[in-house]
């Protein structure tokens, strides 16, 4: 895709997001774009808002600040990438699921969203593991600098490619994790085309999603794609376990219809 890098902004804690953001952005060659989801109702209203905000004062100090902040950010990693902002209105899932369509890569933030009573509900980076058209990358956790990129999906074709064009830019290895002991086709394309990455395989039991959450604690990254169907449930609720949990950031890339 020639879209843009749309990161989702939401405070001081995306920030690790927006740079994240910035730096695929200027590595890709596109435009970033500094998304904040705004939920409009008179039942679940930012705070601070009033429930009648005649000229929108009120909301437009709450934005002001957090976009201003992320666009410091993105410029402090990467001056040169041409950048802009959106204030878009909507539940943040479906918003950003809608932007990812024609981005390049959706970035967000990896942490857990609280729950009435402090229990996790389901967080707009699971959520979206579960329906972004588009690659998405989660910042969560800390990132060994020194581990490799995990690729836990042999079967996508789409996130073989991704993983070995994130070692080769990382200049690190690259550890595949699938249950035969076989080279999966998914590999030779990618292969002939980074042929400086070194390939760790290693077999696995299974893709389940704890089994990518253990892997995931001394490497870089970890690469894993989804197809969004029935038939895929499996690998699907992997990813959103994966992007809730790891304990690095966290790719899921989509398989791209024919």
């Amino acid at each position: 895709m020639s879209g843009p890098v749309v990161v989702g902004v939401d405070g001081s804690s995306s920030l690790a997001a927006v740079e994240a953001a910035a730096r695929e952005a200027e590595r890709l060659g596109r435009e970033l774009r500094l998304a904040h989801t705004l939920t409009w109702s008179s039942t679940h209203l930012p705070p601070g808002v009033p429930p009648w905000d005649r000229d929108g004062a009120a909301t437009r100090v709450r934005l002001t600040g957090p976009l201003t902040e992320a666009r410091r950010a993105a410029r402090r990693i990467a001056p040169g990438v041409a950048t802009t902002q959106d204030v878009l209105l909507g539940e943040p899932s479906a918003v950003l699921e809608s932007a990812s369509r024609t981005a390049s890569l959706t970035v967000v933030g990896g942490s857990p969203a609280a729950g009435v009573g402090g229990r996790l509900r389901a967080s707009v980076a699971g959520k979206l593991a579960a329906r972004s058209r588009g690659p998405l990358l989660v910042i969560r956790g800390r990132r060994d600098p020194d581990g490799p990129v995990v690729l836990g999906d042999v079967t996508s074709r789409e996130a073989a490619e991704f993983a070995f064009s994130q070692a080769t830019r990382r200049g690190t290895d690259l550890v595949v994790l699938h249950p035969r002991t076989r080279t999966a086709r998914s590999l030779s394309a990618p292969r002939k085309k980074h042929p400086h990455v070194v390939v760790h395989e290693r077999r696995a039991s299974s893709w389940t999603g704890h089994a990518l959450v253990e892997a995931s604690g001394t490497a870089q990254l970890v690469v894993i794609g989804a197809r969004h169907t029935v038939a895929d449930t499996l690998r699907v609720s992997a990813a959103r376990i994966l992007v809730d949990h790891a304990h690095c950031p966290v790719a899921v890339i989509p398989h791209r219809k024919a």
